[in-house]
């Protein structure tokens, strides 16, 4: 199947839910991103500050992109005048440079917390405890140029759809308690992101608002040949 069938089918799958579908382009050449671009699809991510930027400059400026990646502070700066949103805000001070830098840009950045969910080392993310801490905080509640629009997480890579089901599960009833404490007020504050190519039907199942799809609409990544 063509990107636009895979996009077409997906949306059909998820289209009465009202999920959003981010589009997972990182690595992938601007003849895919157009392809997709062509029937329709909008919302783009990408893990790269670099790649990302480079893409930015190269393609139409209506596409909405999200930074999905680890972010570190010093690479802000360059994404900070034209992102949609960051999933991957990890810590009081990323989100005192994206502040900063939004500022610069004279512009409010939307942003998801990215909390730790997984049995891996390798996630990044914060403690659920460190949110609430970030949030009561005063340096937090100085900040005027980001809004918090929700949470994002990434499953433990298993095949135990239990272990996987669980971790949305548990995302998602921490999302209800922040909504409650925090942002009880706030239209702004409805995300979810989660869910990728191998779990999107369990995590839409436990709330998820948007799902960050790759292969399963770009096919699998192209593997470098010795």
């Amino acid at each position: 199947m063509s990107i636009a069938d895979n996009i077409s089918s997906i949306k059909k799958e998820i289209g009465t839910k009202g999920v959003k579908l981010i589009a997972v382009s990182k690595t992938k050449p601007l003849e895919s991103i157009i392809e997709a671009y062509d029937s329709g699809q909008r919302l783009f991510g990408e893990n790269m500050v670099q790649e990302l930027t480079e893409k930015y400059n190269k393609l139409p400026k209506d596409i909405e992109w999200h930074l999905i990646g680890h972010l570190q502070t010093n690479k802000v700066k360059y994404i900070a005048p034209f992102i949609s949103m960051i999933h991957s805000v990890d810590s009081l001070k990323l989100l005192q440079e994206i502040n900063k830098q939004a500022l610069k840009a004279d512009r409010i950045i939307d942003c998801l917390l990215q909390l730790e969910i997984a049995d891996e080392d390798t996630k990044y993310g914060m403690e659920m405890a460190e949110a609430v801490e970030l949030l009561r905080s005063d340096e937090f509640k100085a900040l005027k140029n980001i809004r918090i629009c929700g949470v994002m997480g990434i499953a433990t890579l298993t095949n135990n759809r239990k272990k996987t089901q669980e971790e949305f599960y548990e995302l998602n009833t921490f999302f209800r308690g922040l909504k409650a404490a925090f942002f009880r007020n706030d239209p702004a504050f409805t995300e979810k992101s989660m869910g990728m190519s191998g779990d999107y039907e369990l995590a839409i199942e436990e709330g998820s608002t948007m799902i960050r799809l790759g292969s399963t609409i770009f096919g699998e990544r192209n593997k470098k040949t010795k």
